[in-house]
């Protein structure tokens, strides 16, 4: 309950439009394999970010 108010750090923020992503990717899989893959690349973007974070 106190958490309520609290902002994301960068980190929920990226690891959040990650798995977003990842899903969006998986949705397109069987309707439009080039959109698809461009999620997966942008998620893929996402996770550089998130590891330079890390270090």
């Amino acid at each position: 309950m106190f958490g309520l108010f609290k902002k994301k750090s960068e980190k929920e923020k990226l690891q959040a439009q990650y798995s977003k992503l990842l899903k969006e990717s998986h949705n397109l899989s069987t309707k439009n394999r080039k959109l698809s893959d461009q999620k997966v690349f942008e998620a893929e973007e996402v996770m550089k970010k998130l590891e330079q974070l890390g270090s």
